[in-house]
């Protein structure tokens, strides 16, 4: 048996919560208390985070006295580990505490303690020892996965070749199934007016939900989205705050909207491991990549450093691509073309109160994306248009885009999936960089309605 210490790094499968801890504390008086721990958390290499759900024993014990030693096991290797910890402080809120939440939501569901179960905060641990505890152990299992390292690798690569943001995130996608074997996965933007996050690419599903929306602060996604780090979930849960993802209704309520403008979300029917990571560039959210899977215990902490890594590129890519995409050259304005379109006439309606756009009775998009194309729409109809740029899409004050570090081209890539999904008489086609073409196959009727 090997005489070397281990690092906390070195035993990381011993936190995925499948197996519970054996928590040793001591009263003031020396009096020993032994209990079972639902959820031992790596934080670094120095500290582990523990649950704080009951004032129990336990409890009392660490308040007045900060030692204690905690029995872990590998759940692979049956091999046995002793952390010897100083508490140093609680954390109710912020990414660590939330991270704890969701993992815990997965393990009171699939233990059946869905209702006992609640984390009241996160007690981080000072680890001033680890101990391999002596015993036999069981024989090391080969892993069929590929080696995540060379995935990312691969993955980070082939998104390196990009030069469009569609592009970009049709490669993402396909590098995961690929190259890190991730079925079902997808690449939300987030809208900073609203603080929702809208669905631009997924893969695996029977609907791509392309335009669906989740709040921030809502399921898996929401949650590493607000907190801006990883959330993974192994086991499925019931709890009503992580379960996929929280579907809250975007029932159009303005004045003279009446027809339901909800995107259904893609997404399994029972996954069993989630796992979400923030899309982030020069310290600013740009959205999430969500990955899931119906197998439990799916994805464990090198998944998770691999997606974080993944998400990274991701979001310094998607920052280059936006700052590309002006026009490569200033040209002279195209005379206008004459329409083409035929047939009889398409009903757009579009409402000023939040840019909700339906084509005939169905609803398509709304947001900046429906004030885009209903700016494209009304200068076809009027003087027959059909080239524009990124450029006067930014500068024009009607669509009101958030502001300047906007991702105008994945507002492109929604609205451009939806019309194809959706309208197979319009559509959105890139010309060149910072450049596309609206394409009208009948003569449309645009009724702009004031909310």
């Amino acid at each position: 048996m090997s005489t070397c210490t281990p690092s906390l790094n070195d035993i990381r499968a011993c936190f995925e919560g499948a197996i519970p801890a054996m928590m040793a504390t001591c009263a003031e008086d020396g009096t020993p208390n032994v209990a079972l721990i639902s959820q031992v958390h790596f934080v670094d290499d120095r500290h582990v985070a523990l649950s704080y759900q009951f004032f129990n024993k336990t409890r009392k014990n660490i308040l007045a006295n900060p030692y204690a030693s905690v029995l872990l096991m590998d759940p692979v290797a049956a091999a046995f580990y002793r952390l010897r910890l100083r508490y140093l402080r609680t954390e109710s809120g912020g990414p660590l505490f939330e991270r704890m939440k969701a993992q815990l939501a997965g393990i009171a569901s699939h233990s059946g303690m869905a209702g006992v179960f609640k984390l009241l905060g996160s007690d981080v641990y000072e680890v001033e020892a680890v101990e391999s505890v002596e015993g036999e152990r069981l024989a090391p299992v080969a892993h069929p996965k590929p080696s995540l390292l060379a995935g990312v690798r691969r993955a980070t690569e082939r998104m390196a070749g990009c030069c469009a943001t569609d592009e970009l995130l049709q490669t993402v996608l396909a590098a995961l199934n690929d190259h890190l074997g991730v079925r079902h996965a997808m690449v939300l933007m987030l809208d900073a007016a609203t603080q929702r996050l809208y669905t631009v690419a997924s893969c695996g599903y029977a609907t791509s939900g392309i335009g669906s929306e989740i709040e921030m602060g809502h399921g898996v996604i929401g949650v590493a989205a607000r907190e801006r780090t990883p959330v993974r979930i192994s086991h499925m849960t019931n709890a009503a705050s992580y379960s996929h993802a929280v579907r809250s209704s975007l029932r159009a309520t303005e004045p003279g909207i009446e027809l339901e403008t909800e995107i259904p979300f893609p997404g399994l029917a029972e996954p069993h491991s989630q796992l979400a990571a923030p899309i982030v560039s020069g310290g600013r959210l740009l959205g999430a990549l969500f990955v899931e899977s119906p197998t439990e215990l799916r994805f464990g902490f090198e998944d998770e450093d691999a997606l974080v890594a993944v998400a990274s590129h991701l979001g310094a890519a998607l920052e280059l691509l936006r700052a590309a995409d002006e026009p490569a050259a200033v040209e002279e304005p195209a005379p206008p073309a004459v329409p083409s379109a035929s047939g009889a006439p398409l009903p757009v309606r579009h409402y000023l109160a939040n840019n909700s756009v339906f084509i005939a009775d169905s609803y398509l998009i709304k947001g900046v994306a429906g004030a885009i194309l209903c700016k494209l729409l009304r200068e076809y109809s009027q003087e027959g248009r059909t080239e524009f740029t990124n450029r006067e899409l930014r500068l024009d004050p009607s669509i009101r885009l958030p502001d300047l570090a906007d991702n105008l081209e994945a507002r492109l890539v929604l609205l451009q999936r939806r019309l194809a999904e959706n309208s197979p008489h319009l559509r959105i086609e890139k010309t060149g960089r910072g450049r596309f073409r609206l394409r009208v196959e009948r003569p449309v009727t645009l009724t702009e309605i004031a909310g």
